[in-house]
């Protein structure tokens, strides 16, 4: 149907003189309000329409803005894009609803003729004219009923024109983004990325704006493999976000345990306080006996081996100065626990033998006692003994850079005898000159902090915590927090036996009310609730998780390929119950430390106190050596242990222990061959036989040759085959063995021998190993 410049108008809602104006720039003139304007005029002017749309080119001024100005520009960008598409939604609702609307219209206005039709009983012309009536409304531009017909028409066609518009306006505005954002070259932004000590991957990704999957690969690229959800370290974050080019800073965030820290911190006035004394040394050196000395009671006739079992902490008073002792035991397997003694102290005395000198634990006591940094006292012991010698003692100390004030050194040196007591008041001058001069102090008001010393589970009493007040005042009722556990004090004993009301700095209590048994070395805290109490313990348990799982993560790559390497390697499953949770610690370090190449060491479960049901049902499982230290099994778990055929030990000697543990492994390791060559004979001339075939006469020249050991050919010195014997013969008969001195025949199977050959007869020999 041909339009016109009229309908044109109202069909794209302009006026008649803008519709002639675009006609004239389309290149169609002479044209009036009347004028038909055909189909192909149309498409030049629709076409000259689209032409003219083109999105604004920005300006050198707008590429060159500021990057403030351009953010500012594509927010309000996005927001005008919003807008925009709202405003179209509106009208696209608007207008499916009033298309809807005619539609009912017309439907309603047919029915309605068809009704009018039936009752006015017009002629078949009319009758025919009437049905025809739909299809013309369809098609006509007449009005009444074909104008309501033609709007729907005509609002097909608009809904067309919008969705054009639609498409051309998303396209303007990707267009005008594209401008915004990349029309210049940007450079990479680097960013700063903040890094705690523990992150997902996914959130490491988020915070250097990238993909997840480039973070994998960078991980996957390290060794390292991860999902998405998995937990990474701080060190391994930090190389992630190095090796993608942004810039990593280690950061600490503020947790609900530094803030209960920080408030439970004593403040107020420092007073003078009792120095706190480890002693430390190798095993059989004398420290128990010589800090018994000091205090005057027997405590050495109760250790088991004359080695100390756990942390044992006491107070003594010389010329009315206190002083607190830390006694650590010597042994090699309690180097952690020497190591935890050494971070809790102020003044470090180094037990030396006077005839045995620097043993081993010495030197570890060494390197533990400069890493804390505390002042060092040598105690040179055994001073009676005969083959004393004070200044072999001296010189071996210098060579580890411990050298006395009398060689012009700064470390003082007195020799004493724990056993007839000489010495000990020159000991304990030197204890609280030293004090004097390092003017010890602490903040006695306030709320209690510790270290604990050792922890364990006792008939009758429960959990019991032998911890170290090192500031603050530690009172019956308080909230305290021990690593993972936390209770209320019940009660308070001193190293005597009494009881307190309240412990100041330097006084080591044992302390009852805690929840649980808590490690060796964790901190003391004292917070105002029980509520608090049980948030810090619960934040401390789910971060130990985390590094847990991370841990474990970090290790499913390298164990995998450990064990491809390995092969078939023996393990051996132990349980651990010990009586104190300090020497569980250091017997499980010091049996993992025995795994070798061929025998592992593997502790399923460890912990304290007697030995249960549950235990042995576990050991069953896995197929473990129950071990008890200081511990017993219950009636119970003993006839379980029966039944199941579960091996349980008990031991009072740490080193009895770890020698069986050793015996153990050394049973399951693969037995070592050795080689005994029992004979040698020389080869004179070789016969040739077509039944028996090469025959070699030899003489036995050491030793003897046995028919059913291997052999080896030697010719000039150098073995050129190694087999078996296929026969052996003197004269006609077959023997099984020829001694030295005697001539035989050797049949060589796989081999010619020839004359002036050696035949080296050996056997080989299993023997055990041992680690």
């Amino acid at each position: 149907m041909a339009h016109t410049v009229q309908s044109l108008s109202k069909l794209l809602k302009k006026s008649e003189d803008e519709i002639i104006a675009s006609l004239a720039d389309a290149g169609v003139s002479d044209k009036t309000m009347d004028s038909e304007v055909s189909a192909s005029e149309l498409k030049i002017l629709m076409g000259s329409k689209k032409r003219t749309v083109k999105p604004a080119t920005p300006t050198v001024s707008e590429i060159d803005a500021e990057e403030v100005a351009k953010a500012k520009a594509a927010l309000e960008a996005g927001h005008e894009k919003d807008e925009k598409l709202l405003e179209q939604d509106a009208k696209r609702k608007e207008m499916t609803q009033k298309q809807k609307q005619d539609d009912e219209d017309l439907k309603k206005q047919q029915t309605e003729a068809k009704q009018e039709a039936e009752n006015t009983k017009k002629a078949p012309e009319d009758k025919k004219e009437e049905a025809k009536k739909p299809k013309r409304l369809r098609n006509a531009g007449s009005p009444g009923v074909g104008g309501r017909a033609q709007l729907h028409v005509a609002k097909k066609t608009n809904r067309k024109l919008k969705k054009k518009d639609r498409t051309r306006l998303s396209q303007k505005i990707q267009e005008e983004q594209a401008q915004h954002g990349f029309q210049k070259p940007v450079e990479k932004v680097i960013h700063e990325v903040a890094v705690p000590d523990n992150i997902k991957v996914i959130d490491l990704a988020q915070k250097m704006t990238t993909k997840a999957g480039e973070v994998l690969k960078v991980l996957m690229g390290m060794g390292v493999m991860a999902t998405l959800n998995d937990v990474i370290d701080q060190d391994t974050a930090l190389l992630v976000v190095e090796e993608m080019g942004h810039q990593g800073v280690a950061s600490k965030e503020t947790t609900i345990e530094d803030v209960a820290i920080e408030k439970s911190k004593a403040t107020g006035d420092e007073i003078q306080r009792p120095p706190i004394v480890t002693i430390m040394g190798h095993v059989d050196h004398g420290k128990t006996s010589l800090l018994d000395r000091i205090r005057e009671a027997k405590v050495a006739d109760g250790e088991a081996g004359g080695i100390t079992q756990h942390i044992g902490a006491y107070q003594v008073e010389s010329k009315g100065n206190v002083i607190t002792f830390i006694d650590t035991p010597g042994h090699a397997a309690f180097s952690k626990m020497r190591s935890r003694g050494a971070n809790s102290t102020d003044i470090i005395i180094l037990v030396v033998a006077a005839d045995d000198g620097v043993m081993p634990q010495t030197i570890e006591s060494i390197n533990h006692a400069k890493k804390s940094g505390a002042p060092i006292i040598v105690a040179i012991n055994k001073i009676d003994k005969e083959g004393a010698n004070l200044d072999k003692v001296r010189q071996e100390l210098s060579s580890h850079e411990v050298i006395s004030e009398e060689w012009g050194g700064d470390v003082m040196m007195v020799g004493v005898s724990a056993k007839t007591g000489e010495g000990i008041d020159a000991l304990l001058d030197a204890i609280t000159l030293t004090a004097e001069v390092s003017e010890f102090s602490a903040v006695a008001k306030g709320p209690a902090q510790g270290t604990v010393l050792e922890a364990r589970l006792e008939k009758g009493r429960g959990k019991v915590t032998t911890i170290l007040v090192q500031s603050g005042t530690l009172k019956k009722g308080d909230i305290m927090i021990a690593g993972l556990e936390y209770g209320k004090v019940k009660q308070i004993v001193n190293d005597q036996g009494k009881v307190l009301k309240e412990a100041g700095p330097s006084m080591p209590v044992e302390v009852l009310g805690l929840s649980g048994v808590p490690d060796a070395g964790d901190e003391v805290l004292v917070v105002e609730t029980e509520r608090k109490a049980r948030e810090v313990a619960s934040f401390r348990k789910a971060r130990d998780r985390e590094a847990e799982l991370q841990k474990q993560q970090a290790s499913k790559m390298e164990n995998f390929l450990q064990k491809m390497e390995e092969g078939d390697v023996s393990t051996v499953n132990v349980l651990l119950k010990s009586d104190v949770r300090g020497s569980a610690q250091a017997l499980v370090e010091a049996l993992e430390e025995l795994s070798t190449d061929e025998v592992r060491v593997k502790v399923v479960s460890s912990g304290v106190g007697g030995i249960n049901n549950t235990d042995i049902t576990l050991a069953a499982t896995s197929g473990a050596l129950v071990l008890g230290f200081n511990v017993r099994a219950d009636a119970v778990a003993r006839k379980t242990a029966d039944n199941e055929d579960v091996r349980i030990e008990y031991y009072s000697i740490i080193y009895n222990l770890i020698d069986d543990v050793k015996a153990i492994m050394s049973g399951l390791l693969s037995p070592e061959l050795s080689e005994n060559i029992i004979g040698i004979a020389n080869v004179k001339e070789v016969f040739r036989s077509q039944k028996l075939g090469d025959i070699a006469g030899c003489m036995v020249e050491e030793g003897m040759v046995r028919k059913d050991s291997p052999i080896r050919v030697l010719r000039d010195s150098v073995v050129v085959f190694e087999g078996e014997l296929e026969s052996l013969r003197r004269f006609k008969d077959d023997v099984k063995e020829v001694k030295s001195g005697i001539e035989c025949g050797i049949g060589v199977a796989g081999y010619d021998v020839e004359a002036g050959d050696q035949i080296e007869v050996f056997e080989r020999i299993e023997k055990a190993r041992t680690l």
